[in-house]
């Protein structure tokens, strides 16, 4: 069965719900789509928080983490900045730390990553822009 991302209305939802955003491949460089995307949307209210092993110390004002395992609170959407073929370590991940959600940014597909996170009972949700997303569902904020 081929994979398809939720409805508008559920992540919508979803949105609305997140505390915490684990944001896997976040660079501390301004001119790179991550930086972009997370600080959008830490503008629009939501946690951020970074990840990647290639950082110390923080980005956008958060503490940076190695990996999802070394984050000390819960994490609602895990949002993914890596290449497609890098993401099945990410879902494994995602499942180990009980995220809600694994979401994979536009132009990064990965069935076995969907397929494990699914199973890890987490929402799927690929190939679409989490900041995109957000203007168009809540345009005025959560």
């Amino acid at each position: 069965m081929a994979f398809e991302n939720p409805s508008r209305e559920r992540i919508k939802e979803l949105l609305q719900g997140a505390g915490n955003i684990a944001v896997v491949g976040l660079s501390d460089k301004p001119d790179r789509t991550s930086h972009m995307v997370a600080e959008a949307m830490q503008k629009k209210g939501y946690r951020i928080i970074p990840v990647n092993p290639n950082v110390s110390g923080t980005i956008l004002g958060e503490t940076c983490y190695a990996s999802l395992a070394d984050i000390p609170e819960p994490v609602d959407i895990v949002n993914v900045f890596r290449r497609s073929e890098q993401t099945v370590p990410v879902a494994e991940e995602a499942v180990n730390i009980k995220a809600k959600v694994l979401w994979l940014q536009q132009g990064i597909y990965n069935e076995d990553a969907a397929r494990i996170a699914a199973e890890g009972g987490l929402t799927v949700i690929m190939d679409r822009c989490i900041k995109v997303e957000d203007a168009i569902l809540l345009p005025g904020g959560r």
